[in-house]
């Protein structure tokens, strides 16, 4: 599936491949743990979600299942005994990394940290 167009459906062409790549990436978790992959490549269930600072381990799981059937993301197992699973990106996952570059980016340049608690000065 790695090679194969998106199946979506739009209903206005000049924007589908936006909303194609929204479905994809809109999730809350999808473009971090994207992110955390190209950043430290290939990681264990358990490093993953070390990585990615306050999700479930469930959430985690449904979002590494749906990366995975969008063709983002394999999932191999490394031994038996002890079980262990490793995630790392597919080509099509790693060609991601400008877009979420950008998210980071912009994100460095508009959004600030929160106030401190005005009421502990007053």
């Amino acid at each position: 599936m790695t090679d194969e167009s998106l199946e979506v459906w739009c209903a206005g062409e000049e924007w589908c491949p936006i909303t194609a790549t929204a479905t994809i990436l809109g999730r809350k978790w999808h473009p971090v743990i994207v992110h955390r992959l190209l950043q430290e490549g290939p990681l264990g269930f358990n490093a993953l979600k070390e990585s990615v600072d306050g999700v479930s381990s469930k959430v985690l799981s449904d979002s590494l299942e749906d990366l995975e059937e969008q063709g983002l993301l394999v999932r191999e197992i490394v031994s038996e005994k002890p079980f262990r699973v490793e995630y790392s990106l597919t080509e099509r996952g790693r060609s991601l990394e400008p877009v979420i570059g950008a998210m980071r980016e912009w994100g460095e340049d508009h959004l600030v940290a929160p106030a401190e608690d005005e009421g502990a000065s007053a």
